[in-house]
């Protein structure tokens, strides 16, 4: 009989802040969490990855390896973020030189169920709930649907 190997949720090798507050169970690895940050249950924070002060990362997020979070920004339930664009037809299958990076500005909320391929998001934004962001936001504003549209400027 074969036996799996498992591996539990754990938190290690990060760089942390100032009063960041964690509940477990949580998968957290060599990143790095600015001051006053929150991360809720069931969420993943891959290695490489750099989330600024006061922000907050909701339960069931998945936050993958070359994403940065500014300050002051929500990820709210859910949310997952995508640094494989699929170039060849298919999965990159671990050759991160096909992977694309995601950079989140400042005060940003990403709503519930939302997806974010690699793009450049700008500071104040908002993102309603079960977004698809395809491509890089360059001015502050509200978006939603799928691809993610502007509706509103701020």
């Amino acid at each position: 009989m074969n036996e799996p190997k498992i591996f539990k949720a754990q938190v290690r090798d990060v760089q942390f802040g100032k009063g960041v507050k964690i509940v477990e169970p949580a998968n957290v690895y060599e990143c790095s969490i600015g001051d006053n940050c929150f991360i809720g249950p069931f969420v993943e924070i891959q290695k490489g990855v750099v989330i600024g002060n006061r922000s907050k990362i909701q339960s069931h997020a998945f936050v993958c390896e070359l994403v940065t979070i500014g300050d002051d920004c929500v990820i709210s339930h859910g949310v997952m973020f995508i640094n494989d664009k699929f170039a060849t037809g298919g999965p990159a299958h671990g050759v991160k030189e096909l992977w694309g990076h995601t950079s989140v500005g400042n005060h940003v909320s990403i709503g519930t169920n939302s997806t974010i391929l690699p793009v450049k998001i700008c500071d104040n934004v908002v993102i309603g709930a079960g977004s698809v962001v395809t491509k890089d936001i360059t001015v502050s504003g509200i978006y939603a649907g799928n691809p993610a549209k502007l509706l509103r400027k701020l």
